[in-house]
């Protein structure tokens, strides 16, 4: 596809999950999609080829964000995208890739600590650092956090405290930038059934439950819950909205 626009958002992690339903809500909100990936490559071209069918333009491209040696190569292909889409900055960037860590303060190896360091905190901070100068100036940026950031389940330390580092880094952000007009905001989700963490909420009907039972709309989030909120804050219907933390997580333990 070739159509022009004037707003491109590029969503990383976003071949499935939540990161999926971002980019489709962007998509159906008006944006042509860049999408990153970690190894599931049918999984992101086949988000590709369901934006296309909405009418928008999309591309997946592979990603390791562990890797920040690669983020120079990142950036040549998001220009090279942004070239053939007709325009030359990105409007959104949505730091969203992740995985789970589920251990014990006690148990937590540093290996899976710094894992966690390096994917949900050092990623994010570098990654907008090198995706920054083609970020359009009234542009924005969406961090996902977590609701574990908030509240506390046992064996999630390593995991929610860099969550918590991301909701400051935002606030730090959205001071920074803010001489260009680019708003940044965190997004922080309850329990949601998807894949994530093993597929742990999807696969276990007490744990469901249990969240349900404390959550004050009375049910577990799904991966849909989450997506329009994003769209939300990428779009001009958020242009007052900076340096916010929204949870959506239906009223958990409230």
């Amino acid at each position: 596809m070739t159509t022009k626009t004037s707003k491109v958002a590029l969503v990383t992690g976003g071949s499935r999950g939540l990161g999926k339903d971002m980019a489709t809500q962007l998509a159906k909100k008006g944006f042509d999609i860049i999408l990153t990936y970690h190894s599931q490559e049918q999984a992101a071209k086949k988000v590709v080829e369901e934006i296309q069918s909405l009418g928008k333009n999309a591309e997946a491209l592979q990603l390791d964000v562990v890797d920040i040696n690669s983020y120079d190569q990142l950036v040549n292909q998001v220009k090279e995208i942004l070239e053939k889409y007709g325009v030359t900055h990105l409007h959104s960037l949505v730091n969203n890739a992740g995985v789970g860590a589920h251990t014990s303060i006690v148990d937590t190896s540093e290996a899976v600590f710094d894992n966690m360091v390096d994917i949900h905190l050092k990623a994010p901070y570098f990654l907008t650092q090198k995706l920054l100068p083609i970020l359009e100036d009234g542009g924005s940026i969406v961090n996902i956090s977590s609701g574990l950031a908030r509240f506390s389940f046992p064996n999630y330390a390593p995991y929610a405290i860099m969550k918590a580092a991301i909701e400051s880094l935002s606030r730090y952000q959205a001071q920074e930038f803010g001489n260009r007009k680019i708003r940044v905001n965190t997004v922080a989700p309850g329990a949601i059934e998807t894949d994530f963490g093993g597929g742990a909420l999807r696969n276990s009907p007490d744990l469901q439950n249990i969240i349900a039972g404390n959550t004050a709309l009375g049910r577990i989030g799904y991966a849909d819950d989450l997506g329009g909120v994003v769209a939300f804050l990428c779009s001009e219907e958020a242009k007052w909205v900076n340096a916010q933390r929204i949870e959506v997580s239906g009223g958990f333990n409230i």
